[in-house]
């Protein structure tokens, strides 16, 4: 069955069509600069095609969430434990429901894994599941970069792998890749490459416009052309679009993105000498940011009924010999420092730490069953931020570790070590100690972990007027002195 998709105009005034069931099988890339109208049309096609065809948007700045109410996607708020996403994105496939996996809270590192884990569970499901779907994934030049980035390796090749499946292996497993990019040069060629099809929007850099000419099979004096479209024009070209390149005017849409381009209004009356009271001080309805309430998920829940075991074991009597336990944490305490102390210990993963961690407590002789990972992932961000029980009152440090558990596991040794400095009275730490509680050697990604704690509410950053940070924790009252921003080496 032959199912024809109006995306506009064409510049005759001829209806400008897609063919869906040949989009299927030889894929879509859509290329503009910013403001060109990609999201536009990728709209468009999405709602065309809702009631047609299964549909999965991987939306980096959560523009799409608004297809969810017209046509009944899902929203996946990528919250959860990696696990958690590839269970959602095998049910996905499994019960054919449209889904948008909104990534806008991530940062680039968390989009990038998380995107990844997605796709390649979409992919690897059973060959029962393989039924058709349109596989959109917005910003592509994010998650599948021609070139090295500020990004974590580690995370740029997962993303780059699980793009390459898709737009490579996918077609026989029914995913059909629509992929949209502000700038060819940025995407990863042997990702491009893969697609038949082509609309590409307004762009102005030559080595784009060029490229672009390339694709459609133009002559180089004919790129200037890309310079001249008006936002929301296109020239197609493909086995699902046309046999030669036409320009396209993308039709309206029915639902509206949660963005848009900003509009012009009048700027406020506000008198001169009330402008700096505006900013400076606070007003008396203004509260204090509070960090997000995160998205329940698998986790939280056995979170929930391991802690509802613990209070019914706490309401039974208690055992005879009360130095056993201690005994026992003391043991833990020591193993983990021990652990620590080891030069690479921070940048190893969790799986191998956790193992290293049960051959030691087999040595040990620990009493009981060992710590199950859950536990050890906790002690473990203690660990990182080097914190010593004997150091500080266990009621303060009950209140920073509490606060802690509201942040993803990853970052609770950042914020930890943070705490234990301000409790501690002594300098914020370095971009260098921060990293290595994260397990990273990148100083701009520490950073990044600062601004994402502050933006929650968790922490506010100041700066001293030599240039020394401060880091002030609210809901603690806690404060660091200043601290540098770098180890300064002596000599």
């Amino acid at each position: 069955m032959t199912v024809s998709i109006d995306i506009g105009a064409k510049s005759n005034g001829q209806r400008a069509t897609v063919d869906l069931e040949e989009l299927l099988a030889t894929r879509l890339l859509v290329q503009g600069n910013s403001g060109s109208g990609k999201s536009h049309l990728l709209r468009r096609l999405l709602e065309q095609s809702a009631t047609w065809v299964q549909q999965c948007v991987i939306d980096p700045e959560g523009d799409f969430v608004t297809l969810a109410d017209a046509h009944g996607h899902v929203v996946v708020e990528a919250a959860g434990v990696e696990r958690d996403l590839a269970m959602i994105a095998e049910r996905v496939r499994r019960h054919r429901v449209s889904v948008i996996l909104n990534l806008e809270s991530l940062d680039v590192d968390r989009q990038m894994r998380a995107a990844a884990v997605f796709l390649n569970a979409l992919f690897e499901v059973e060959r029962d599941c393989w039924y058709p779907m349109l596989v959109v994934v917005d910003e592509a030049q994010l998650f599948a970069p021609a070139a090295a980035s500020e990004a974590d390796e580690e995370s740029r090749r997962q993303a780059l792998a699980a793009m390459t499946n898709l737009m490579c292996r996918g077609r026989k497993r029914g995913l059909a890749g629509v992929i949209a990019t502000q700038r060819l040069a940025k995407l990863a060629k042997n990702v491009a490459a893969e697609a038949s099809n082509f609309l590409m929007g307004r762009t102005f850099l030559d080595i784009d416009m060029a490229r672009a000419a390339d694709l459609l099979g133009m002559e180089r004096r004919q790129a200037e052309a890309f310079r001249n479209l008006d936002r929301g024009q296109f020239v197609g070209l493909g086995p699902a679009i046309g046999r030669r390149p036409e320009t396209v005017k993308i039709a309206p849409v029915e639902t509206q993105g949660r963005g848009g381009s900003p509009k012009l209004m009048p700027m406020p009356e506000t008198l001169a000498e009330d402008a700096a009271g505006l900013i400076f001080r606070r007003g008396a309805d203004e509260a204090r940011p509070r960090a997000a309430a995160a998205t329940a998920n698998t986790a939280e829940v056995l979170a929930q009924l391991a802690q509802s075991r613990s209070d019914a074991t706490a309401a039974q009597p208690l055992p005879a010999d009360l130095f056993a336990d201690a005994e026992r944490e003391g043991k833990i305490a020591e193993i983990m420092t021990a652990m620590m102390a080891e030069p690479d210990a921070s940048f190893q993963p969790v799986s191998l730490l956790y193992q290293d961690f049960l051959v030691r407590c087999r040595i040990a002789r620990l009493p009981g069953d060992a710590p199950d990972l859950p536990r050890f992932r906790r002690e473990l961000a203690i660990a990182k931020a080097g914190v010593d029980n004997g150091e500080v009152a266990s009621a303060d440090w009950d209140q920073a570790t509490l606060i802690a558990a509201s942040l993803p596991e990853d970052v609770r040794g950042v914020f930890l070590l943070v705490a234990k400095a301000a409790l501690m009275k002594g300098p914020c730490p370095t971009d260098a100690e921060i990293a290595k509680a994260y397990g990273t050697r990148s100083t701009g990604r520490a950073r990044r972990l600062l601004t994402y704690m502050e933006e929650r509410g968790f922490i506010a950053c100041a700066s001293d007027l030599r240039g020394n940070r401060i880091v002030m924790l609210p809901d603690l009252g806690w404060q660091t002195a200043p601290g540098a921003l770098e180890t300064v080496s002596g000599h």
